[in-house]
């Protein structure tokens, strides 16, 4: 396989998961979010919480992060919305 073959592959593979899961910023439309919400909060036990403030970002941010922790590089805005404390407010 050629150089410019492998580089085209390795593109093509970072780009399809966050067109897959709608996680660019802006690429969501409002009534996607609570579907996605409910993937990402799946595994908390604090189910009602999660889902509140995941909408809230997704409303805001319009995009969720792939699964059910962590991922928010495919998301900057959702990754960098902070509390007043300096936590994280999305989940």
């Amino acid at each position: 396989m050629t150089s410019l073959a492998l580089c085209l592959l390795l593109l093509v593979a970072l780009i399809a998961p966050s067109s897959e899961y709608g996680a660019t910023q802006g690429s969501l439309h409002p009534q996607e979010c609570s579907p996605r919400c409910t993937v990402r909060c799946s595994a908390t036990a604090y189910t009602k919480s999660c889902m509140f403030l995941c909408q809230k970002c997704c409303a805001t941010c319009l995009c969720v992060p792939p699964g059910t922790y962590g991922n928010k590089q495919f998301c900057p805005c959702y990754n960098n919305w902070k509390t007043k404390r300096g936590c994280p407010k999305c989940p």
